[in-house]
């Protein structure tokens, strides 16, 4: 088993930063895809950003592109995801998840067999 825990949301201001961490333990040597997704309220969750265990298969929604980077310590076991030029549009829970066992990279999150529990990042005008 997989176990993922976030960190790092908190409340900032439009136009600045905030990184996110998301600590996996257990079998991480099963896990393929690693990823954030957001759910913001009344909405479905969205894809943000993905990355391969290894470090390879990164891949961006257009809305993360150019302003988030996502980004992965193996020997801390740790994803990151480095948000920049924040908006409020950016308000959401952001969750942590992971293809276990699973080599399907993709950007739906029913693709995805592990979750985190989620952080909030609320940003003001």
């Amino acid at each position: 088993q997989v176990q993922l825990v976030e960190s790092g949301g908190g409340l900032v201001q439009a136009g600045d930063s905030l990184r996110l961490s998301c600590v996996a333990s257990g079998r991480t040597d099963s896990i393929y895809p690693i990823g954030w997704f957001r759910q913001a309220p009344g909405k479905e969750r969205e894809f943000v950003a993905r990355i391969g265990w290894l470090g390879d298969m990164t891949y961006y929604a257009p809305s993360a592109k150019g302003r988030f980077t996502i980004s992965i310590d193996r020997a801390k076991s740790t994803v990151y995801l480095q948000m920049n030029s924040l908006k409020p549009d950016d308000t959401a829970v952001y969750f942590c998840a992971a293809g276990v066992d699973t080599r399907i990279y993709s950007v739906y999150a029913r693709d995805y067999n592990c979750w985190g529990q989620g952080t909030q990042v609320t940003v003001s005008p």
